[in-house]
């Protein structure tokens, strides 16, 4: 057999091709963060040596990890995309990016963006009034711009116009007609030109998961029966030269180039012909879309896409220029809110490993003479037997005995510990079923459902909900593997279950470059050792969408810099405590501690718990009010009994179970 090592680990879990170039194997069989994509700079960490550091520091995972300076890379990746295609093209306009602040809207993120893009002039794009107030604090470039879209009232526009005195350079696109209106009273009240631009409604629809929010039936935009009522009504206010930009948005997570390619000349007819009726428009804005690929497969499934970033911005540039040549139209400047592009690299979800059911059985049970019977009697023969020239059918024999049994034990002719046995001998037969198929060129019918029964079950401490809701809401696959352990083969086949008492709360589809898997290889857990896993690639929506299922609440996450001698940590910000998520359930912390007390009082009186007890209890309670949702590191319970001069009891004997192994 093949010396596994951490090359075959980077094979295995698609590093290659899902990770840009910011995370690698190395060869102690861990994996790294590198800072720099091709710029020749040796600034990379150790992630498990970073996670076991930040435990030193009191942290315990999960873990929210957000690098700096893989986010600074994605801004400059996409600008310098875009310029270096217009000035192949001889392009006359600039590119401006905005960030989406939806994508993510922590504050340590969005004054990162802010940050990092100030040589770029990137901007930030809102989507509603709460989303332009942060836009409004933060943006102090006075080169980028704020693009406000979303549903808007009043005093959404009069904040929006107001921001201009501060010297923002802000624009309120016309998502809906109404809004026009509300845009020129608001202007002609405050005596501010307002900057404008217009959404158009597509025909052209994306690709991928999120292609209904695009094409005509869409939520936002304007028909162009609309675009050119609009047009008539600002001319007639004399406001048409405040007409400066178009915009269109044709889906997140756009997989294939095609939809791409055939939205952009559709709006770039929509910018040509709006020019030619009068409008003096600067900007197109083109949207979002820009896709990643989770998969690494590069091809147009949900979860890939099937282009670079640099051919994106080609077709792009080069559809805009064609049109507007055509017509003898000046270049636009053109914008992108490639929010998922920009973020979603930047944070890693560490997680530990805290139990794990495993299905494979390599033994026989032995059988008590009391518990024997007939069926046990007939499956032993079936295993003893069991060849790859009678495989196909001795499967088909293997589920009706185990169904036969099910049905006597219903009935109350099959005991639990024959039943038992049973379930046991049926993982022996299904282990050695597939050992045997490995050297089949033509596998039998039914070891599908033996592959799938035989799959471990991980039990990992994190919410699905919380932290990756796109798992479950729409089969969103995130990159997942071990940080460590990567020089030893993996042995075992799991699915992850998450924290929550939902059976939602799983996670048993993987990346793979041909296919989804329905499994993932893992190593085998050791006793007084952890196992780390990473999810990757969640730095878009994901914090924003997680909700508090079962109360679990946010990570602890930290922001950390890449340097040329190790790693700083920029920022610690500390997730939820149990109070704080029961506060937002109304719940009041003292009124909790309150009640608890008063009712071991009540306990002490009636005798049903001493005072000792009663101390060990409040004291778990109220410790407990402080600590993370999520299961904690370190000190089990008869440690904080001791301390609370509690001595718990002891078992000295054990029984012998009724069931040994042959």
């Amino acid at each position: 057999m093949d010396t596994w090592n951490s090359k075959k680990s980077a094979q295995l879990y698609h590093v290659n091709s899902w990770a840009s170039g910011y995370f690698d194997v190395n060869e102690k069989g861990t994996l790294e963060v590198c800072a720099d994509v091709g710029e020749g700079s040796n600034r990379r960490i150790d992630l498990k040596e970073l996670v076991d550091d930040l435990r030193e520091r009191g942290l315990s995972t999960p873990l929210l990890l957000r690098f700096s300076n893989i986010l600074e890379s994605r801004v400059k990746a996409i600008h310098s995309a875009f310029s270096e295609t217009m000035q192949q093209y001889e392009y006359k306009g600039e590119y401006l990016g905005v960030y989406p602040i939806k994508v993510n809207q922590q504050r340590f993120v969005v004054e990162e963006f802010v940050k990092q893009g100030r040589s770029t002039k990137l901007g930030l794009e809102a989507g509603s009034k709460p989303e332009l107030l942060i836009a409004l604090a933060h943006m102090n470039n006075p080169d980028a711009l704020i693009i406000c879209n979303g549903f808007k009232d009043m005093e959404y526009v009069e904040t929006a116009l107001l921001s201009q005195k501060l010297g923002r350079n802000t624009i309120l696109v016309v998502d809906r007609f109404k809004e026009l209106e509300l845009i020129t009273r608001a202007s002609e009240s405050l005596n501010i030109k307002p900057r404008i631009g217009f959404r158009a409604k597509l025909d052209s629809r994306g690709s991928g998961k999120w292609v209904e929010s695009s094409g005509m039936k869409s939520k936002f935009g304007l028909s162009a029966d609309e675009i050119v009522r609009g047009v008539e009504c600002l001319r007639e206010k004399g406001l048409l030269d405040c007409l400066e930009l178009l915009h269109f948005h044709i889906g997140s997570q756009v997989s294939a180039l095609r939809s791409i390619k055939e939205s952009m000349a559709e709006a770039a007819q929509f910018y040509v012909q709006l020019s030619k009726m009068g409008a003096p428009l600067k900007y197109i804005d083109v949207g979002g879309g820009l896709a990643v690929d989770y998969d690494g497969s590069q091809t147009n499934w949900d979860n890939s896409m099937n282009y670079s970033v640099k051919e994106y911005a080609s077709d792009v540039v080069w559809t805009i220029q064609q049109a507007c040549d055509a017509y003898e139209i000046g270049h636009p400047h053109i914008i992108t809110e490639s929010g998922r592009a920009l973020s979603a690299y930047c944070s890693v979800l560490i997680f530990n490993v805290v139990d794990a059911s495993i299905m494979g059985s390599s033994e026989m049970p032995v059988v008590p003479e009391a518990e024997g019977h007939e069926l046990i009697d007939e499956f032993k023969l079936l295993i003893e037997g069991l060849t790859q020239k009678n495989l196909n059918e001795s499967i088909q024999d293997a589920y009706k005995l185990r169904d036969d049994a099910s049905s006597l034990f219903g009935l109350g002719y099959f005991s639990l510990i024959q039943r038992s046995l049973m379930e046991v001998m049926f993982r022996h037969f299904c282990t050695k079923a597939l050992n045997l198929s490995k050297g089949m060129n033509r596998k039998p019918e039914g070891l599908e459902g033996i592959s799938k029964f035989l799959t471990d079950a991980y039990f990992c401490n994190f919410s699905l909900f919380q932290s990756a809701p796109d798992t479950w809401a729409v089969d969103q696959a995130f990159p997942i593997m071990p940080i460590h352990r990567l020089n030893e083969r993996p042995n075992r086949q799991g699915t992850l279950l998450d924290l929550t008492c939902d059976s939602d709360g799983k996670i048993d589809d993987f990346i793979d470059i041909k296919e989804e898997k329905k499994f993932l290889e893992l190593h085998e857990l050791k006793d007084g050792e952890d196992y780390l896993l990473g999810m990757f690639l969640v730095g878009a929506y994901q914090e924003v969408l997680g909700d508090f299922h079962n109360l679990f609440g946010d990570t602890d996450a930290v922001h950390i810099s890449l340097t040329e001698t190790g790693y700083s940590i920029d920022h610690i910000v500390e997730g939820d405590r149990i109070y704080e998520v029961l506060q937002y359930m109304e719940y009041d912390r003292s009124s909790l501690m309150r009640r608890v007390r008063r009712a071991t009082e009540e306990g002490i009186a009636k005798k049903r718990i001493t005072i000792q007890e009663a101390r060990l209890l409040t004291q778990h309670y109220e410790e407990a009010l402080n600590r993370s949702t999520y299961l904690k590191d370190g000190e089990d319970s008869e440690g904080a009994a001791a301390r609370a001069g509690f001595r718990p009891f002891k078992q000295d004997q054990k029984k012998d179970s009724p069931l040994g192994t042959a």
